[in-house]
């Protein structure tokens, strides 16, 4: 499955976010397009990169809409490993 890195810039993560998406990534559940939450890197300031499985960019910005977020630049990326 193609993997992406998108970006937030102003997305504040609380700490209940923070474990949501954290047992998110734990399970390897995918949502209703295909979506599944890999990692999310994240500091104060609000800037904030996900690192998700998706079967493309527009299931990644469906995924967002759906959470109510915004999504700004979206990559698709290749692991080392």
């Amino acid at each position: 499955m193609p993997m992406f890195i998108d970006f937030h810039d102003d997305l504040k993560l609380s700490d209940q976010m923070v474990d949501e998406l954290g047992h998110e990534a734990r399970e390897g559940r995918s949502d209703e397009y295909g979506v599944r939450q890999v990692d999310a890197f994240f500091n104060a300031h609000g800037k904030v990169y996900c690192l998700l499985e998706a079967p493309d960019e527009e299931a990644v910005r469906s995924h967002h809409t759906a959470l109510g977020i915004e999504c700004g630049d979206v990559h698709e990326v290749h692991s080392l490993t």
